[in-house]
């Protein structure tokens, strides 16, 4: 299945009363960059964090983050330094000495000293598994995520695919009579040039040098080998849409190679159809161009 490289996923789990957050967001890159970051207690895992992000994605630019946010309430680990605390109101009493003026302290301004209050740490082995174990899953999510995004998008090439093939095959179908056309035009030419001459310029005209002429200008304005090539790079596109692995990059590439023929079929057109069709196609291409560059 085709996949996108845009999308987002967020994963909430609970630990001894912790929420343990992960959030990571995907988006268009043209190799996999992996962004990671983690609470200073978990620096240790950042190996294991990128090899499991790596194992999940191939392409894109990949912003993990995973955070722990404790319970505003007081749980039943919570205690409090009763030492500390008796430091600090010794050191308070010496203040309020030496300068009356000041406010006294109130007992949730002790309570809010850094190391009066202390809860008891998770367990680091087990925050570790945890931890790990959550990415994995917001990573699943992702992948998921980014999937369902993939087959959007593959469906808007393919719509495009199929109106560039209509575009070609009814081309392919006329060319012959293009061709007639432009020969009926020159010769046309040729004739009412003739006409307007004197009487003997059919003496001085080589007819058999301006029918090889003519034929020479029609083999630099056949596009048949560039319809062929059109028709053969959407098929590849749609090859690589259907196959289910990553094709970014080989789909970037059929891209430029459909770009160039419908640049070249332009540049050869002495047709207003051949014209149009060419100009069709650049605007069918394009819409593809920005439609792959989000895919993985």
């Amino acid at each position: 299945m085709t996949t996108s490289m845009t999308a987002f996923a967020r994963l909430e789990t609970e630990l001894e009363g912790n929420q343990l957050i992960w959030e990571i967001r995907s988006v268009n890159h043209r190799y996999l960059d992996i962004i990671l970051k983690l609470p200073e207690q978990l620096r240790a895992l950042d190996t294991s964090c990128r090899k499991q992000i790596t194992e999940g994605l191939k392409r894109g630019r990949i912003d993990a983050h995973f955070k722990i946010e404790q319970s505003n309430a007081l749980s039943p680990q919570t205690t409090i330094d009763f030492q500390s605390v008796k430091a600090l109101v010794n050191l308070l009493e010496q203040i309020e000495r030496a300068n009356s003026n000041l406010q006294p302290a109130k007992t949730t301004d002790i309570l809010r000293w850094p190391g009066v209050i202390s809860e008891n740490q998770i367990d680091r082995q087990r925050l570790n598994k945890h931890t790990l174990t959550a990415l994995q899953n917001c990573i699943s999510q992702l992948v998921e995520n980014r999937r369902r995004e993939g087959g959007r998008l593959a469906n808007m090439i393919e719509k495009r695919v199929v109106q560039c093939r209509k575009i070609v095959a009814q081309l392919m179908g006329n060319i012959d009579q293009i061709q007639q056309k432009i020969q009926d035009k020159w010769q046309r030419r040729i004739e009412a040039f003739t006409h307007h001459m004197d009487q003997n310029i059919d003496q001085v005209i080589d007819q058999g040098r301006m029918a090889q002429e003519i034929t020479i200008l029609l083999t630099k304005t056949d596009v048949s080998e560039e319809l062929d090539r059109l028709q053969m790079h959407l098929t590849e596109v749609e090859h690589h849409l259907q196959a289910g692995k990553p094709a970014g990059r080989n789909l970037d590439f059929l891209m430029q190679e459909l770009n160039r023929e419908a640049n070249t079929l332009g540049a050869k057109s002495v047709d207003q159809q051949v014209t149009n069709a060419a100009i069709e196609l650049k605007v069918l291409i394009d819409q593809m161009r920005e439609q792959v560059q989000n895919l993985e």
